[in-house]
């Protein structure tokens, strides 16, 4: 799919870019803050931060999702992930709730992946420049943050639907238009409508440029492709508004100045919060503390205990961030945590809400069930439990596949593991009540193992030395 053509006259007079000084804050002009439109719902949750630019535009923002008029007209929106990585975390869905927000209005919304961006390195809110990826690692990122996106989506429709007509959730990929680009011709073509000043003067640029490492050709033209990712949705989708976190709002800004000089008309920039850590720091993979939404990278349960463990201070604020629920029902649960925080009502919901949006109703479950088994103690829970869903609640484990012969004692069973060391010093760890089997303690090495007890009925044994050393046995020829 060839780019567009760019057009060098505008239809507009040009009359400069908004300063990105001039975001909406928290004083929001009426328009902002009607009572049902979507923009002013989401500003209220707080899950919308700052509007770019707030006014002096022929159709200001709010127009454009306007359903008072008795003349709906659906809008496009779209949002970028780079595939810096083969899967997303906790730090991207913010972002992608948004684009579902307005989905759920009845807007159309792109999930755009850098499959060519990606290759440049944004950055935005970085000390140093980031690792450079090859083009097979980041098509096959690509590949799989596309199927990452189409799984939250149809989780997002079959689970969370609201009886109102929505609109549509595509998935694209830059790469498919980069990679018809010659690199004269497209500089030619775009790189006289951009001036260096402009460019220089971005905080995330200034930045980089005063640090020691300073900052390569890559990166800085990477504000300028995502400019163009803006202008090339503009033109073949009619997309006028970008999405992204708010240490995005450079290159937003960089966008909407080179699609209102070209053409004359206006888009606008939305960005959401960044997601941080306990210590201030932002989550994600260059932090190291990212909480992956790929099962392959942190499981059901683990996303679960993320968010059941969120401090109180915090809950209220991620219930309207990250769920569904209406205010009032996130005011009733708030209610109840006044009256019994040891139950944990709200972050309870908040961890069922956001698992079930990221792993569907058969993940919510899964991790319901390791919950039971680990920190309950569940004999019922554990036996239930899949050979993927113990692989994934014990994960430094050890996983054995043993034969059971018939008089199979338990301390048969720990040698065979490797468990415990050969000699009086592993029958003493038996003896003294260090070894456990399905959470109940054994203290007699000569037992024999016994289907139902030792042996759950999924044909596992779950073995554990001392407090944290686990190991999965799985037996064959039951």
């Amino acid at each position: 799919m060839a780019a567009p053509m760019l057009r060098c006259c505008s239809r507009a007079r040009w009359s400069g870019a908004p300063s990105p000084s001039r975001v909406l804050r928290p004083g929001l002009r009426r328009a902002h803050s009607g009572p049902q439109g979507v923009l002013a719902a989401q500003k209220a949750r707080g899950l919308f931060k700052e509007f770019f630019p707030e006014r002096g535009t022929k159709t200001e923002l709010p127009e454009l999702f306007d359903r008072g008029s008795g003349s709906f007209s659906p809008q496009t929106v779209y949002c970028g992930f780079d595939p810096t990585s083969d899967s997303l975390h906790v730090g991207h869905l913010l972002a992608l709730l948004g684009l579902f927000h307005f989905q759920r209005a009845g807007h159309n919304v792109i999930a755009l992946v850098g499959g060519a961006t990606a290759r440049l390195g944004d950055p935005s809110g970085r000390t140093k420049e980031r690792e450079a990826l090859g083009a097979e690692c980041v098509g096959a990122n690509a590949r799989a943050l596309r199927a990452g996106l189409e799984a939250l989506a149809a989780n997002h429709r079959q689970l969370f639907g609201d009886g109102r007509a929505w609109g549509s959730f595509t998935v694209l990929d830059n790469s498919a238009w980069y990679g018809q680009q010659h690199l004269v011709d497209f500089l030619a073509a775009v790189g006289g409508h951009f001036r260096m000043g402009t460019l220089l003067s971005r905080l995330s640029v200034q930045a980089r440029l005063k640090s020691p490492e300073g900052m390569s050709l890559a990166e800085f033209l990477y504000q300028v492709l995502q400019a163009y990712d803006f202008y090339y949705l503009f033109q073949r989708y009619g997309c006028r508004v970008q999405l992204g976190g708010s240490d995005q709002l450079g290159n937003i800004t960089s966008g909407y100045e080179f699609v209102h000089k070209l053409t004359g008309e206006d888009v606008f920039g939305i960005t959401v919060p960044l997601i941080t850590s306990t210590t201030g720091a932002k989550l994600g993979k260059s932090a190291g503390n990212a909480v992956w939404l790929s099962r392959d990278r942190t499981s059901p349960f683990e996303l679960y205990q993320f968010f059941l463990r969120q401090q109180d201070s915090a809950v209220e604020r991620y219930l309207k961030l990250f769920t569904f629920l209406p205010l009032p029902e996130i005011d009733h649960l708030m209610q109840l945590h006044l009256k019994e925080p040891e139950k944990r009502v709200p972050q309870k919901r908040l961890a069922a809400e956001v698992t079930k949006l990221v792993h569907g109703r058969e993940g919510l479950d899964s991790a319901k069930r390791c919950t039971q088994a680990l920190y309950h103690s569940s004999i019922d829970a554990l036996e239930v439990l899949s050979d993927q869903e113990l692989k994934e609640l014990f994960r430094e484990a050890a996983f054995s596949e043993l034969v059971l012969d018939p008089g199979t004692s338990v301390l048969d069973t720990c040698r065979k593991a490797n468990a415990i060391p050969d000699g009086p010093r592993g029958y003493r760890m038996i003896t003294e009540g260090g070894v456990s089997i399905n959470h109940r303690q054994v203290t007699n090495p000569e037992s024999v193992l016994v289907v139902g007890q030792h042996i759950l009925k999924n044909g596992l044994s779950l073995l554990k030395i001392g407090k944290r050393n686990f190991y999965i046995i799985k037996w064959l020829q039951l």
